[in-house]
């Protein structure tokens, strides 16, 4: 498992689909158009912070639940998509590559859950400590006895 959200590649396609989804919704007829760039913003911007929430959570089950929501985020980017195409708020071009970007992060968010319902592991939120080796457990006891 990575290290921070930061290093999932899911993560890193997210972030890339906000900041396109930004870039395209400060386009003339579509910045003006406030409702719909302010939710197709905040939906993108869900994606990525559903995943970075999940991960930080520290378990594979609520990561899991965590990955839906940024998906089921991910298919609202989509829709919107089609209602700022429809309405000649974006070329063609920036519709095919957002869309495609949008099925892109789609994919690779049920892959990785399904990656981790696999798994037999539960997180590190779940992680028992490990015991102290016999001698420190022994010491430690002698020090506390010695203490009264």
């Amino acid at each position: 498992m990575a290290a921070s959200f930061e290093d999932l590649k899911v993560w890193q396609k997210a972030r890339e689909l906000a900041n396109l989804i930004y870039t395209a919704s400060r386009q003339d007829e579509f910045a003006r158009d406030y409702g719909l760039a302010d939710q197709i913003r905040r939906a993108a911007v869900s994606v990525l912070s559903n995943i970075a929430e999940g991960f930080e959570r520290g378990s594979y089950a609520e990561f899991i639940q965590f990955l839906y929501i940024a998906k089921g985020s991910c298919g609202e980017v989509r829709a919107q998509l089609y209602i700022a195409r429809d309405q000649k708020y974006l070329l063609e071009s920036t519709f095919q590559r957002c869309h495609a970007l949008a099925v892109e992060v789609s994919r690779m968010l049920s892959g990785l859950a399904d990656h981790l319902k696999s798994s037999h592991r539960r997180g590190d939120k779940f992680r028992r400590p490990q015991p102290k080796p016999w001698a420190e457990q022994v010491k430690e006891l002698m020090d506390e006895l010695t203490k009264e």
